[in-house]
């Protein structure tokens, strides 16, 4: 499993570097701007790109604009984002290119170093690994006014089961009811959820990730 790294700290890029080389991953790239990681993926193409947020020239959002160009031109690479905080508005746009293969961690959540090197497996092997604080934010939800609050108890039973990464068919048999139930009872989360139709399943990922937030902030799973 092949890594670049990207970050503008000389002490965290060795840190990482050891950190996933005692793992068992092998770091083919560990650089200290944006376009040095551009270039990075472009000639390694790596499994998996690890980036800051904030680096060289202007400490703003230089790496998350970054990682979108990636998962735009190299689709087939993961990217793992580390931030301090949350940028909203690109960590949406981030996420609207499909929720394969992407993950944006919260540097002062990350607590367990087995944890992150799983999350950088998982994002490398084309799975997802979102802070549920990102998950908040980018949903523009809070709980009070949460869109799931909107969901029926059949609702959040079929969403339930899609966190678990159950199909339809699994889910029309765990519920015993019918495929055509369920893929009415999906369409109507959809669209409770405010999520447009879109390629692949980025649909369904998106609604799992909401779910999995409401969980995580305390809301009820019905």
């Amino acid at each position: 499993m092949r890594v670049v790294i990207a970050d503008d700290s000389v002490l965290l890029r060795a840190g990482l570097v050891r950190l996933l080389a005692d793992a068992g991953l092998e770091v083919v790239a560990a650089v200290g701007d944006a376009t040095a990681l551009v270039e990075a993926v472009e000639a390694q193409r790596p499994d998996v790109a690890i980036v800051d947020v904030r680096m060289p020239p202007g400490f703003t959002d230089e790496g998350l604009r970054a990682a979108i160009d990636l998962r735009r031109r190299f689709p087939e690479t993961g990217v793992l984002v580390l931030s301090q905080v949350v940028e909203e508005r690109f960590a949406q746009e981030l996420l609207a290119l499909g929720a394969r293969g992407v993950g944006y961690l919260l540097k002062d959540r990350v607590a367990d170093v087995s944890d992150f090197v799983a999350a950088v497996k998982r994002v490398a092997r084309g799975g997802a690994a979102i802070d549920p604080e990102v998950v908040a934010q980018v949903m523009g939800r809070r709980r009070r006014e949460s869109p799931l609050d909107e969901l029926t108890p059949r609702e959040r039973e079929v969403l339930a089961l899609m966190a678990e990464g159950r199909s339809n068919l699994a889910i029309a048999e765990r519920l015993a009811i019918g495929e055509g139930a369920v893929e009415k009872h999906v369409s109507n989360i959809f669209s409770k959820l405010g999520l447009a139709p879109a390629e692949g399943d980025h649909r369904r990922v998106l609604a799992v990730l909401a779910y999995r937030g409401d969980a995580a902030s305390g809301g009820s799973a019905g």
